[in-house]
């Protein structure tokens, strides 16, 4: 009896791709489907983390800093955006 282990991803290639990707994986001494899943989990871990953060250079980060150390003077439109938020906001709850 086998253990399960997951769920499947199936998918087509090319003569080419598949002959490339064996080849890949013959090198590096693994199965092919180990050496997709293991490809694909670097890939998504790369795209995660490029999407998660944002690379500001010294001078962004210092004027980040002073914004959030001595923000602006709140303004009409900042008030107007704040007051539709918050009802916005209270709609949501209030339909939950």
């Amino acid at each position: 009896m086998h253990a399960q282990t997951g769920k499947r991803l199936t998918t087509r290639l090319t003569d080419h791709v598949l002959d490339r990707l064996q080849v890949a994986s013959d090198l590096v001494g693994a199965t092919l489907n180990q050496f997709v899943v293991q490809a694909a989990l670097e890939k998504a871990d790369k795209v995660i983390e490029s999407e998660s953060s944002i690379a500001l250079t010294r001078r962004e980060s210092l004027r980040l800093m002073e914004l959030m150390e001595n923000p602006p003077p709140r303004n009409q439109k900042f008030l107007q955006a704040q007051a539709k938020y918050l009802r916005t906001k209270h709609a949501g709850a209030a339909a939950e």
